[in-house]
């Protein structure tokens, strides 16, 4: 792999401290609580209006409010405090239980009836429909003690094992290996920015580009998301002056461009987001898919595309062609990544020079003073512990699927593929995973083990890929907070998230079925996820599946070829590593709907503002991005907020 400019610049903007401070305190503990039953409600609701959370807003509103009040309090916020603050918030998010919402949609979903798998769906997951608790949208039922139980042994296995095998993996290849880990430093430099602007004066750079970007997400969401919400309380159908979530172009387009879908998303946040991204990563992607774009009509024309007809919207366009052709030819494309990315580690492996690097095996026990590392043999055997449970808990649910698979996912594959995926993160930057393993074994037990049933889809299998971990307490160690503080936030954190997911999971249930015309992204698009999961779910029943009818070898391999030809030849021309990645990653079927204004973003960053405030945008542009996420969250909230108000106000009145 060649020295790449683009991931040298990232490399570049940040080394790692020489000191680590403790994080977390008193403001700490007040911050999970504001944090689990303030932003993670305005989330939930956002993620089924519009698709994306309040990610980004929830920390930058929780920082920004915490610095304030400490400045009332004459004290201040350290940048390892707002570190902390900034990781919980993160936690707080995924919100475990809004995985409740999904699957009671799931099980009395129209494409699980239309592929004859409701009855198959396990009730410790979800009850049948017949269920009193749909009649009455509730999860405090007797029929969702066990799902629910069962959900918080599983986040409580998971809480834990982040500190098993992705630390054990990052002590290598950073502590001994010495891999630069080049995106790293864009997480922690924004992270740095809001520690900054807590301590901001009326001149401060950081200050303004925030201000500048929370005044658009504010504008921005009063017309994208408060309108609709509001209106839609009121009135018998929501006023959406601009369409959610995209303004659908396939039927206008389906005689120029057959078996294409077509759209606008007009999330302005997405420009914001290609200002952010590296550069070549999304050309990278925008090139992979114009060449889609020319190929649909062709494939349409040559009846492989041959279940596409005029008339259908995006859902059923890309439904259609994934049936048809997309979900094998991606199978080969993810294949084609993976073995790239291994080939390219084993080539990295061999020019290394193994003299010093067993020399420096033993920073594995004597990593850096003060950075509150623990012991790797904890961290080895939090590993094996939390897979061993994976593996008991798994069998016991789905008793008649194979156990030897449960233990080779556990320990041969998953310490495999995570090391292999961290050191080409450590490398440049890439994930890398190897597609279709879990279906394909999945499909093997079933095929000659005597395995039938769809439970084992849905059983905590130990089948992980740790890689993006390294990445996480790398950016940790740049910000100079200690380890020990990320222990104890996951310790604070993890109760306040599961009674606050719960508990707003139960409320925004009952305020309106869901999906429905008040979640618009759930009622257009749960469907389509709820057809590609199934389907895919269907291969291990006995008898006849739609799977094996969809799964095409010969695809595939036009994949594989196709993906590793590209690579090579794009290497060859000595072409940026993103810019690589992301036209083989692009080929897969994608839409333009968003990709359409990350594009726009990413133009006008790289060619008006580099070349206006130079490499300094690196900076500036994680700052507007998080101001305007902040002043769309703040909106979600607002809309958020008036919804419940009325909703249960008119619920009182009967």
């Amino acid at each position: 792999m060649h020295d790449d400019k683009e991931l040298r610049e990232y490399r570049d903007l940040l080394k790692p401290p020489e000191k680590f401070e403790e994080g977390f305190g008193w403001k700490s503990i007040i911050g999970a609580v504001f944090i689990g039953f303030l932003m993670m409600p305005g989330s939930m609701y956002l993620g089924l209006v519009i698709g994306t959370g309040i990610g980004p807003a929830a920390r930058w509103v929780t920082i920004i409010l915490f610095a304030e009040i400490a400045k009332r309090a004459y004290t201040r916020l350290s940048q390892q405090e707002v570190f902390v603050l900034y990781y919980m918030a993160g936690a707080a998010m995924a919100s475990p239980f809004s995985g409740l919402l999904w699957n009671q949609y799931l099980v009395q979903s129209e494409a699980a009836m239309m592929l004859g798998l409701t009855q198959h769906i396990p009730e410790w997951i979800a009850p049948q429909p017949g269920s009193e608790s749909f009649v009455d949208r509730t999860f405090f039922h007797r029929d969702w003690l066990i799902p629910i139980i069962l959900m918080i042994g599983f986040e409580l296995i998971q809480a834990v094992d982040h500190f098993g095998l992705g630390y054990a993996l990052y002590r290598l290849t950073s502590d001994v290996e010495k891999l630069p880990f080049p995106m790293a430093p864009v997480g922690a430099l924004g992270n740095m920015a809001l520690a900054e602007s807590t301590e901001r004066s009326e001149t401060s750079w950081k200050w303004r580009i925030f201000s500048i970007g929370g005044v658009l997400g504010l504008a921005f969401g009063a017309v994208y998301v408060l309108v609709p919400a509001a209106s839609g309380v009121i009135l018998s159908e929501p006023i959406r002056i601009l369409p959610i979530p995209w303004i659908e172009l396939t039927p206008a387009t389906e005689n120029i461009l057959p078996a294409v879908a077509t759209g606008i998303q007009l999330d302005l946040g997405l420009l914001f987001v290609g200002m952010v991204l590296p550069f070549w990563a999304v050309i990278g992607g925008a090139a992979g898919f114009l060449i889609t774009l020319f190929a649909n009509p062709i494939l349409y024309d040559h009846g492989i595309l041959h279940r596409w007809h005029k008339g259908m919207g995006t859902v059923d366009t890309v439904f259609a062609n994934n049936f048809d052709f997309y979900m094998s030819f991606s199978i080969g494309l993810g294949l084609a990544v993976a073995v790239v990315g291994i080939v390219q580690v084993i080539g990295s492996l061999r020019k290394s020079d193994m003299g010093p690097f067993r020399q420096r095996l033993k920073d594995l026990f004597k990593p850096p003073p003060g950075r509150g590392d623990f012991n790797i043999w904890i961290a080895i055997g939090i590993y094996v512990a939390s897979t061993t449970t994976y593996v008991v808990i798994s069998s016991a649910l789905v008793p008649g699927f194979p156990w030897i698979f449960l233990v080779a996912y556990g320990f041969i594959y998953t310490p495999f593929i995570s090391y292999v995926s961290a050191r080409l993160e450590g490398i440049a930057g890439q994930f890398v995973s190897l597609p279709m393993v879990r279906e394909a074994s999945f499909i093997a037990a079933s095929k000659f083990f005597g395995y039938h049933g769809i439970g084992i889809w849905y059983a905590p299998i130990p089948f992980h890929n740790y890689g993006k971990a390294t990445v996480r307490w790398r950016e940790i160690e740049l910000t100079g907070t200690s380890f020990r503080s990320i222990i104890k936030a996951e310790i604070l954190v993890f109760p306040i998230v599961m009674i606050a997911s719960l508990l707003f999971s139960q409320y925004i249930w009952r305020l309106a079925p869901i999906p429905s015309n008040q979640y618009p992204y759930a009622q257009e698009l749960w469907h389509l996820q709820a057809l590609n999961t199934l389907l895919l779910q269907s291969a291990t029943l006995e008898g006849y599946s739609p799977f094996f009818e969809a799964l095409n070898l010969n695809y595939a391999a036009w994949g594989f070829g196709l993906g590793a030809a590209c690579y090579w030849v794009l290497a060859a021309l000595n072409l940026p590593v993103l810019l690589i990645y992301g036209v083989v990653r692009g080929l897969g079927q994608s839409t333009p709907h968003s990709i359409f204004l990350e594009v726009i973003g990413a133009l006008l960053g790289r060619y008006y503002f580099v070349k206006k405030y130079g490499l300094a945008w690196r900076q500036y542009a994680p700052v507007l991005l998080a101001g305007f996420s902040c002043g769309m969250g703040l909106m979600g909230m607002l809309a958020m907020g008036f919804t419940l108000i009325m909703r249960s106000l008119g619920s009182l009145a009967y």
